[in-house]
């Protein structure tokens, strides 16, 4: 972990500028202040201010002044920008004038879930899988809705035209501290998938984060447009954030199972968060986006399944959240709906081993369903006391106004 002393020195050695003090209003959307090497000190003592009241669901103009403190713990070169006069990041903690840190940060609730589960034994790690599009941009640099590339499921070149924006994609996360596990084309066309190795919650989510924010700009700079939503394309395969978690606990007691259950139990409630977009509606269900509140292992066909490992290890796959969801959100509310099926000992559900986009419909009649478009999410939440526990009212409030 950085000092502040060693953070200047850094900022000296590696010839930085400019540092970006990055922080995310409540969908996830990254937003920072940029400020010189000098003015280090006083970020690090009394923190940069900003207008909480011009940031989603951070307030109106009553009381708007919040103020940026570092987190050096995050501190990394944009490898994208000029190597004269670098330019640097990191994420900050959000505090009030008086020094009390201020709630509605999706950071801190994510922090305050890892701390929940620890103080109980128990450890959370997450691995996601973000899928994007690559579209054409037009003569203005404006994105267009034409793909990349025609390419299906792990196709290589000439086919598959975006394997050369990966690799620099993969090269950036590298030099940015980083490291990816896989990449490839995804199924729909100009469709691509980047995996990154496991880590605790809140790293995962900063990468997470980094992550969308570094194929933008690699997109941006090969004249393509990157695009996270979950269906931009409708009669092609949704882009999904299928989230990966293992638990492990100080008793080394195996917790998964209970863990699993309590995401079940609570998933309709926290749908909202993990699918925030109406367009998210349009991939639940159908071509691997599972539909029902069920699990199985090895079954693509599921809300979760139980990948197969070779080590033994056991972790859990959420296939139903897609890129538009703020990790810091989804990470923690998956922390907390695991934490009460481990703390109430839930039983885990049968698994339904068959393929439920083949099944009859007199097989599927009975099963809980996810919430079929986003008012019904909506709905799930705001009557939800499991998510009023956790989240400010404000959140609720921006997500129906989104």
């Amino acid at each position: 972990m950085y000092s502040y002393d060693k953070v200047v020195k850094f900022v000296h050695e590696e010839d930085v500028k400019f540092i970006r003090l990055a922080f995310f209003d409540v969908f996830g959307v990254q937003k920072n202040i940029s400020i010189m090497p000098g003015e280090l000190l006083r970020a690090f003592t009394d923190g940069i201010s900003f207008d909480a009241s011009a940031v989603a669901g951070f307030g109106d103009e009553v009381k708007s002044d919040l103020f940026l403190y570092p987190d050096p713990e995050t501190l990394s070169i944009l490898p994208w920008r000029p190597a004269n006069g670098r330019v640097a990041r990191m994420y900050c903690d959000i505090r009030y004038p008086d020094g009390t840190l201020f709630e509605k940060d999706s950071r801190l609730i994510l922090k305050n879930a890892v701390k929940y589960a620890k103080d109980r034994g128990i450890t959370v790690n997450f691995g996601s899988e973000v899928e994007f599009y690559l579209f054409r941009t037009d003569e203005k640099g404006d994105p267009t809705k034409q793909p990349f590339d025609y390419a299906g499921y792990m196709d290589i070149a000439p086919e598959d035209r975006g394997e050369n924006v990966r690799r620099e994609i993969c090269f950036t996360l590298i030099e940015m501290g980083i490291q990816p596990e896989a990449s490839h084309h995804e199924e729909g066309p100009g469709q691509n998938e980047i995996d990154f190795h496991y880590s605790d919650a809140l790293t995962a989510a900063d990468n997470t984060s980094t992550f969308k924010w570094v194929v933008k700009t690699a997109a941006m700079g090969n004249g393509l447009y990157a695009d996270f939503s979950p269906k931009p394309i409708r009669e092609q395969a949704g882009s999904g954030m299928h989230v990966n978690m293992s638990v492990c606990s100080d008793d080394g007691k195996d917790y998964t199972d209970e863990f699993m259950s309590g995401i079940m139990a609570h998933v309709r409630e926290m749908t909202l968060f993990l699918n925030p977009c109406e367009n998210s509606y349009e991939r639940l269900g159908e071509r691997k986006a599972p539909g029902y509140i069920t699990w199985s292992p090895q079954n693509r066909s599921q809300l979760i399944r139980i990948p197969a490992s070779g080590s033994g290890q056991k972790r859990i796959e959420l296939r139903s959240p897609d890129p538009m969801a703020n990790p810091y959100l989804a990470y923690a509310l998956l922390i907390y709906a695991g934490m009460d099926g481990i703390e109430k000992k839930m039983p885990v559900p049968e698994p339904m081993n068959i393929n439920l986009y083949k099944a009859d419909p007199e097989t599927v009649s009975g099963l809980a369903k996810l919430p079929q478009n986003f008012g019904e999410a909506y709905d799930a939440a705001r009557n939800s006391r499991f998510i009023r526990e956790i989240l400010p009212d404000a959140y609720l409030d921006a997500y129906k106004k989104r």
